[in-house]
């Protein structure tokens, strides 16, 4: 009997790592360092982002979702849907939200230089994804 109760709790944790059928929202990629000098204008730290992708075969909204930085710069999705197999881009500075780009509207840059971590959580603060970099570069993909 004990054998059949072992097997069982077994089985329901490996269970429990298999991912949902529905897909996951990950950080693909960070461009922390835009090109050219870092002027602080608008298509500066526009240059600067972070792009999610909805690996899965289903529309997810991403409404009250966050992105965090290590410093605690917060980016809070409004009322948005990202399509199946779609990506989002996060630029640093100001523009106007599109199902493809949306808008930090920060006055400064987000991502440092010289490293940083990403951190994406879902509205009840459950974490979906990190990404951390270190180092030389512009970009990291996660």
């Amino acid at each position: 009997m004990k054998r059949i109760i072992i097997c069982l709790v077994c089985a329901m944790s490996v269970l429990a790592l298999v991912p949902t059928a529905s897909g996951a929202i990950k950080i693909t990629r960070i461009q922390f360092d835009s090109p050219g000098a870092d002027n602080g204008s608008n298509a500066s730290r526009n240059a600067e982002w972070i792009r999610l992708r909805n690996t899965g075969d289903a529309a997810r909204a991403l409404t009250g979702w966050r992105v965090r930085d290590a410093a605690g710069h917060l980016y809070v999705f409004g009322t948005y849907t990202l399509a199946a197999g779609k990506t989002v881009t996060i630029h640093t500075g100001s523009g106007s939200n599109t199902a493809r780009h949306r808008y930090w509207g920060s006055g400064s840059y987000i991502w440092n230089n010289d490293g940083d971590t990403a951190r994406l959580r879902r509205p009840n603060g459950t974490l979906v994804d990190v990404c951390s970099y270190s180092g030389a570069g512009s970009v990291v993909n996660c």
